[in-house]
């Protein structure tokens, strides 16, 4: 049973692992808005059609725009972080 109990924290803890990663995406990402910077970048694309569908998400639910500031990315690093902390909860009481 506890191979089982490892297998499954190992697999947890790179969940959470990419949670983070994609938290720093939508900073990264929301930094760049501010800048404006060239949408023919490689770089710029790939971070616009990661971020794109999680931002349509939420503003599919709620309204984010308040006077020209977008609030999704702070709604979807929030919600990531309740996630992570809720994952990191149920992982820790495993042992």
């Amino acid at each position: 049973m506890s191979v089982i109990m490892e297998i499954v924290q190992g697999l947890g803890s790179i969940i959470i692992s990419l949670i983070s990663v994609y938290m720093w995406v939508i900073i990264i990402s929301a930094l760049l808005s501010f800048v404006n910077p060239d949408p023919y970048n490689p770089v710029v694309q790939f971070l616009h059609r990661i971020t794109q569908p999680a931002y349509n998400f939420v503003r599919g639910f709620i309204k984010t725009n308040f006077n020209g500031l977008d609030l999704a990315p702070l709604i979807i690093i929030v919600a990531l972080q309740i996630i992570t902390v809720i994952l990191s909860a149920v992982l820790g009481s495993l042992y």
